[in-house]
C-alpha cells in the first residue's frame, strides 16, 4: 500500500487498532497506523514507482476536522484541500495502471480511517472520542510503501514528497 502518514492521530488510531485487531499493530517504528492511503494495493516490489510517485508532488499542507461515514460504514477524516492526495493518487495510478484501486471496488476518495460502524460504535460515539484532537493541522512531505498483513505490517520504503532528501 502507498500511503501518507498522519503522525498527528498515530496514537489514537494506533490505540484504535490495538482494541480491534492487535494483529495489525507494527512494531516499526516507521509504520503509520494513521494514514491516507494514496493507492491500495501497491505492488510491494514497485520502489522505483513509489519513488517517481513521490517526486511528482511537493509537500502540502491540510488539514482534518469533520468526521463523516462512507455507505460501507467506515467512519473517516477527509483531508481539506485534498488536491494533493489526489495529486499523488493519480501520479500512483499512471506509474501502475494495471492496479484497480481498492481491487475496484471503490473509486479512491482521500481519507484517514477512523473506525467502523458497529455494536456500539456510530459516527456520533467516534466523533465524540475523537473531537479533543479536532481540528488537527497537518503537512504531507513523505510517501511510504508499506507492506500490511496480520503480525507483519512495516514499512518497504520511504520517499520525500517533491523528490527532495
Amino acid at each position: 500500500m502507498l500511503l501518507v502518514g498522519v503522525p498527528e492521530l498515530e496514537r489514537w488510531v494506533r490505540t484504535r487498532t490495538s482494541e480491534q485487531d492487535a494483529s495489525f499493530v507494527s512494531s516499526d517504528p516507521e509504520f503509520a497506523h494513521a494514514h491516507i492511503t494514496v493507492l491500495a494495493p501497491f505492488p510491494g516490489d514497485g520502489f522505483a514507482q513509489a519513488e517517481a510517485v513521490a517526486s511528482a508532488v511537493a509537500p502540502f499542507d491540510y488539514s482534518l476536522a469533520q468526521v463523516r461515514a462512507f455507505p460501507t460504514g467506515v467512519i473517516y477524516l477527509p483531508p481539506f484541500p485534498d488536491a494533493g492526495f489526489r495529486a499523488l493518487t493519480d501520479a500512483a495510478r499512471r506509474a501502475v495502471p494495471e492496479v484497480a484501486p481498492y481491487w475496484g471496488l471503490f473509486d479512491p476518495v482521500p481519507h484517514l480511517t477512523l473506525d467502523r460502524i458497529g455494536r456500539g460504535i456510530t459516527r456520533e460515539t467516534t466523533g465524540a472520542a475523537v473531537a479533543g484532537l479536532l481540528p488537527v493541522s497537518c503537512r504531507a512531505e513523505r510517501l511510504l510503501l508499506t507492506w500490511w498483513e496480520s503480525d507483519g505490517c512495516r514499512v518497504l520504503a520511504s520517499y520525500p514528497l517533491g523528490g527532495s532528501r
